[in-house]
C-alpha cells in the first residue's frame, strides 16, 4: 500500500499525556518558549539548537513537520500534559523506510518536565503505535553514548543495545568526535 493512503490519527493519548501533530496556529510560540527555557540542555545533544531559534523559525520547523506528516515521511508529535495542557516536548518517528518497514524514534523534553517519566510514557506510546499501527518490523534509537538520559529511556522500554559506533559523529557543537549507541526493538 502507498503510505499516502494510510489513515494516521493526529492525536494519541496516554494516561497523563496527549500527543498531537503540530498543526495548530500558535504551536510555534509554545515550542519556542520550551526551547528557550531548555536551551542549555538541548544544545548539549542537538546541533539544531546551538543557538536559540526565533519564534518564526520554530513555526516554520513545525509547519514543515506537518507537511512531512502529511507526506508520510515522518510523524512528529507535540507532547502535552493532559490535565494542564502545558507543552512538555516532542517525539517523532522518522528515517522511515516503508519497504522494510522500519524507522527511528527521536525525542526531546522541556527541562522543567525532565525526570517525571513523561518522555518514557510518550515514547512508549509512539513505539507501540509504530509497531502496531504501521506494522514496523524495527524501530531504532540512536543517541550519543554519553547521553545517559536518552539511553535510559531506550533501556526502560526494552530496546536492545546493538552496538556502539565509535567516532561516528560530531558532538552537537561540532568540536569533537563522539560515539553513537544504536538501540532497536523489533517485532
Amino acid at each position: 500500500m502507498n503510505p499516502l493512503l494510510l489513515d494516521v490519527p493526529l492525536e494519541l493519548e496516554t494516561e497523563r499525556l496527549i500527543l498531537r501533530a503540530p498543526l495548530q496556529a500558535g504551536d510555534g510560540e509554545v515550542v519556542y518558549q520550551a526551547i528557550e527555557d531548555s536551551i542549555y540542555e538541548l544544545k548539549s545533544w542537538l546541533s539544531l539548537f546551538q543557538e536559540p531559534p526565533t519564534v518564526e523559525e520554530v513555526e516554520i520547523m513545525l509547519r514543515n513537520a506537518h507537511i512531512n506528516f502529511l507526506k508520510r515521511e515522518s510523524f512528529r508529535f507535540l507532547i502535552f500534559d493532559k490535565g494542564s495542557n502545558e507543552f512538555i516536548g516532542t517525539t517523532s518517528l522518522h528515517e522511515i523506510d516503508w519497504d522494510i518497514p522500519k524507522c527511528e524514534v527521536g525525542y526531546w523534553i522541556s527541562t522543567k518536565y525532565s525526570g517525571n517519566g513523561y518522555m518514557t510514557e510518550a515514547v512508549r506510546e509512539l513505539v507501540n503505535f509504530g509497531l502496531n499501527h504501521f506494522k514496523f518490523r524495527r524501530i531504532g534509537i540512536r543517541c550519543e553514548s554519553t547521553n545517559l538520559k536518552s539511553r535510559a529511556i531506550a533501556e526502560k522500554l526494552g530496546f536492545v543495545l546493538e552496538g556502539t559506533l565509535r567516532n561516528d559523529n560530531f558532538s552537537a557543537d561540532g568540536n569533537k568526535l563522539t560515539d553513537t549507541c544504536v538501540y532497536s526493538i523489533i517485532k
